[in-house]
């Protein structure tokens, strides 16, 4: 039975730590106390393993140097975590999904499904803005809910299309478990958002599909905005012209930063075509010249704010210009200035922010420590090798591997959130990836997809909590047409996040099936057959401090004897002669050596 027990550690420990879970401790602790536990059995029962285990009371020294080491308290890349969570609590409480959907609102109001269309498109600009999912959920909640409500909204679609757009902010950059993903895999922060933008932006399309073909299927399921309740009028022709002179402005000066500024040149003369249009949005509302519609000066001046944050953000690191710690903290600060400039920056916004920042920052802290506890006993017990083996034996080479990989994910999201998946399971599926030659980069961005699914999974979709927590629960009179509103049941906000749990699913089935959505964070690919070195014409060589013989140019006879003072670079150089020594005497063998 020890022998049993000894050979088979590693399923154990790692069994053992699920049901640890299930139970309902806490994360940090269930990792900690079973690698702590099953160290102390696998020294004891190691001489039985037959040298599978390879523990011993010394190694518990090396448990310093994994907390204060490069993987936890010295990780540079873990400080983008604060400084993005900072940053979308500042924005959530500065009031800018509330003017976004608003505004956004109104644009999309007279056509059906107009509104989900807006919080959709809400959502991914939050998501690009502040990388956490509870802030964009909340808010989201609290401020679109009521209005769809209001409206006659089928409260499944509602829910699940709020809850959805919400998840957003797992997969568009700069997400949390992006970077989370990025250091347990040990690859740029970098390359793995720019790996995610592509599949992000699909998912959102996907998203929005399926809202047109519910609004075409069920049409009174998602009714038009009434014209009274769109207070910003009409104006979309405006708005267009608006768009066509920043696109000339942009291309223009495109055309002239392009001899300078090289690759940079497209997205430098975008933000040069973004300005412009700002300032005379501005201009145009405060003087009231009326060049633009309102309709248009309110979406001009609502939504580039938070695009001149996304670039501030995402178009610095995607330059090369700043890291993503970096990044987040200019992030944060611009998030400071965008509130104090709507005046609700206050004492208690920054309190309130730097609190839930240090929560979460200790919470991902927790987990880390544990994880490193529990990885030190793992690998003595070669779990490591006992997952590859069991991950590269599945049936079907790679595909089969994804397929599985994919699978246990899902099911594990269930009962996991993303950053307990991301520091339990990805080191142990990463090394099994690598080995079959699957990059790590698209690798870790289709476990962000399927991740993104642990926000939706009913019943523990963390998502459907925070959604449940603001979604009225009892009758309410509505403040603007004084009807009576039924409430949100818990099972119409389950049934809603259905549909787009089908979708995220459909998404790692287009990840899987077009890596080039994510591979093009590599940039194109180079043809080394095309590739020409040419070398510049070099004359003779001639003495230092002599002009070249004849110009450089070769004799015209090959047997030609070289010029006079030309080295003969045929031969190994000559230094001139040494003086001869005197030979040493031979020394005679027969008689003893003497020391004196």
């Amino acid at each position: 039975m020890i022998e049993f027990i000894a050979q088979n550690m590693a399923p154990i420990m790692f069994a053992s730590l699920i049901i640890f879970l299930l139970i309902g401790y806490p994360v940090a602790f269930s990792l900690a106390a079973n690698g702590l536990l099953f160290f102390f059995i696998g020294v004891l029962v190691s001489p039985y393993s037959g040298g599978s285990i390879n523990l011993a009371w010394p190694l518990l020294h090396a448990l310093p140097d994994n907390f204060y080491g490069t993987r936890v308290m010295s990780n540079d890349t873990l400080l983008a975590i604060p400084f993005f969570t900072f940053m979308g609590i500042v924005l959530e409480r500065s009031g800018m999904a509330e003017d976004l959907l608003d505004t956004i609102g109104q644009l999309f109001g007279p056509i059906r499904g107009g509104l989900a269309y807006a919080v959709i498109f809400v959502g991914a600009l939050l998501a690009a803005t502040t990388g956490v999912v509870a802030a964009s959920v909340i808010a989201m909640g609290l401020i679109s809910l009521p209005i769809m409500l209001r409206y006659g909204y089928d409260r499944r679609v509602a829910s699940g299309v709020i809850a959805a757009s919400g998840t957003l902010a797992q997969i568009i950059p700069p997400s949390l478990v992006l970077i989370v993903l990025a250091d347990q895999l040990g690859r740029s922060v970098g390359d793995m958002y720019a790996g995610a933008l592509i599949p992000g932006i699909v998912l959102t399309g996907i998203y929005m599909l399926y809202i047109l073909i519910i609004s075409i299927v069920r049409p009174n399921s998602m009714p038009a905005l009434p014209l009274e309740a769109r207070t910003l009028g009409r104006g979309v022709l405006s708005l267009i012209v608006a768009l066509l002179v920043t696109g000339a402005i942009s291309y223009g000066a495109y055309r002239y930063l392009a001899p300078t500024q090289g690759d940079n040149a497209d997205i430098l003369g975008f933000a040069v075509g973004v300005i412009v249009i700002y300032v005379a949005a501005i201009v145009d509302q405060r003087l009231r010249i009326n060049m633009m519609s309102k309709l248009a000066q309110q979406v001009v001046i609502v939504l580039i704010p938070p695009l001149a944050l996304i670039f501030l953000v995402l178009g610095t690191i995607f330059l090369g210009i700043a890291t993503p710690t970096e990044g987040g903290a200019m992030g944060s600060v611009g998030a400071l200035i965008m509130a104090a400039a709507k005046g609700r920056l206050s004492l208690d916004v920054v309190k309130q922010a730097l609190a839930s920042t240090t929560r979460l920052s200790s919470f991902v802290l927790f987990i880390l420590i544990g994880a490193r506890v529990f990885s030190l006993t793992f690998y003595g017990v070669n779990g490591h090798i006992w997952v590859e083996h069991l991950l590269i034996s599945l049936p079907g080479g790679e595909t089969g591997f994804l397929i599985g990989v994919n699978i246990l994910v899902f099911v594990l999201a269930f009962f996991l959130d993303f950053f307990e998946l991301a520091f339990i399971i990805v080191p142990l599926l990463a090394p099994a990836a690598d080995k079959l030659g699957i990059d790590l980069i698209w690798f870790g961005v289709l476990l962000g997809v399927n991740m993104q699914t642990s926000f939706m999974h009913p019943p523990f979709g963390f998502a459907l909590f925070y959604l449940r927590s603001v979604a009225a629960r009892v009758p309410y009179l509505d403040r603007i047409t004084g009807k009576q509103i039924a409430p949100v049941s818990t099972g119409q906000i389950y049934w809603g996040a259905v549909p787009f749990v089908c979708i995220q699913v459909i998404m790692i089935g287009l990840t899987i099936a077009f890596p080039q959505m994510v591979m093009r964070y590599k940039g194109a690919a180079v043809e080394p057959s095309t590739i020409d070195l040419k070398l510049p014409d070099m004359p003779s060589l001639s003495p230092l401090g002599t002009p070249p013989t004849n110009n450089g140019a070769a004799p015209a006879n090959g047997d030609a004897p070289a010029a006079p003072g030309t080295p003969d670079l045929s031969q190994p150089p000559s230094f001139g002669e040494a003086p001869a020594k005197p030979a040493a005497p031979a020394p005679d063998l027969s008689q003893p050596p003497k020391f004196n």
